[in-house]
């Protein structure tokens, strides 16, 4: 029987740039494709279909790297077949963090951590295995957007508000709403701060 395959836009270490376990080393595993498509994504190149690589040949370019975190994000990671790549990464040692935007409900029990972004559709499902919750924040964004996921239903997940771009004005929104909604936290984007990828 043939390794499990997936289609992966880049592979590449870094630190992490958003939320809890913002300014950790990890290696980033970017799958492609994603059907959702929104404007102001900002790895809109990881819409194309990648490269295909299997089980394999991923844990032999992770093996590059001195880091075991392994961050799968996209496009959209649950577009594919996000468990088994889990077990994969979990079987080698590797320890794995989610990041999605939820729309597809999917197992995701043997990951460490899961980060779902919620954009214009998402799972009831996903929302309750989340460890944190971002929510991306612009111009349109009202305290409303930010209730419908605060207070979390579960304690162990945390709602983080990112402004969009970190534009200084999306940065007063958060600092509001999070004023507004305590238990919340900020999110910005460190990566694009200190201008690494």
């Amino acid at each position: 029987m043939p390794p499990l395959s997936w289609n992966v836009s880049e592979i590449f270490y870094s630190v992490q740039g958003e939320g809890r376990h913002s300014g950790m080393p990890a290696v980033f595993l970017r799958l492609a494709g994603c059907t959702m498509g929104c404007d102001f994504c900002d790895t809109k190149y990881a819409f194309a279909p990648g490269i295909p690589m299997n089980s394999l040949q991923i844990l032999v370019e992770l093996a590059k790297y001195p880091c075991k975190t392994v961050v799968i994000t996209g496009g959209e990671p649950a577009e594919q077949d996000l468990p088994s790549l889990i077990s994969v990464l979990k079987s080698a040692g590797h320890t794995v963090h989610i990041e999605t935007n939820g729309a597809h409900d999917c197992d995701v029990s043997k990951a460490d951590f899961v980060c779902v972004s919620p954009k214009k559709t998402v799972s009831e499902n996903m929302l309750k295995k989340a460890d944190v919750i971002k929510l991306l924040v612009g111009p349109q964004t009202t305290p409303q957007d930010v209730e419908k996921y605060y207070p979390c239903e579960n304690e162990k997940t945390t709602l983080y508000l990112q402004p969009l771009d970190n534009l200084q004005e999306n940065i007063a929104k958060c600092l509001q709403l999070i004023k507004q909604h305590p238990s919340a936290r900020l999110s910005v984007q460190l990566h694009k701060l200190i201008h690494v990828k």
